[in-house]
């Protein structure tokens, strides 16, 4: 089995956690399917918190301290704040297989949104309420195929423009308030 490893040099806007992380990972010769069923989570949420993408959760910390065996103070220390997602990939990707993800948007991306809109009228799809997986598929050729399925809530954009007037009222009031204080 090949496992997924960090070259530091070739990420320098990771977060203190990751090399923490993907070392303990080597030591233990964990894979991320492996880790993600000790911790809990999907693989791909498991590896997103390796490279400061997603929020460790306590129960993630305490997961991943017992099965990576890292001192859970530490660990607490390095992911107990929020990530600065977006940040350690350059635009446009450089790596290969990030690249080909990327350019399967600038090609599809209109066509997703079409079909999207088509079935879902006028609206966004969350990455936040967002979820991910990947599988490996053989056809009966014996060719691989990767499978990755996506999945966004829906936001229709009646439903955005009530949170957007829910809030204008809130900031309304508050500054009402604050006024009355002053």
């Amino acid at each position: 089995m090949s496992l997924a490893t960090l070259d530091a040099t070739q990420h320098p806007n990771l977060p203190k956690s990751a090399p923490t992380l993907f070392t303990a990972k080597a030591k233990k010769s964990l894979s991320f399917e492996q880790i993600a069923k000790a911790v809990g989570r999907d693989e791909v949420a498991c590896a997103a918190i390796f490279y400061g993408q997603a929020k460790a959760s306590p129960e993630d910390i305490q997961n991943l301290s017992k099965v990576l065996d890292i001192d859970h103070a530490l660990l607490t220390e390095q992911l107990s704040g929020f990530p600065d997602r977006g940040r350690t990939v350059e635009m446009p990707p450089k790596e290969p297989l990030i690249y080909r993800l990327y350019e399967i948007v600038q090609n599809y991306g209109y066509a997703y949104k079409a079909v999207i809109n088509e079935k879902f009228g006028d609206g966004i799809m969350s990455a936040i309420s967002f979820s991910t997986h990947v599988e490996k598929e053989t056809d009966k050729d014996g060719n691989n195929w990767v499978n990755i399925h996506l999945r966004g809530k829906w936001y229709s954009v009646a439903a955005l423009e009530n949170l957007s007037l829910n809030a204008n009222i809130v900031q309304a009031t508050f500054f009402t308030i604050l006024e009355n204080l002053g």
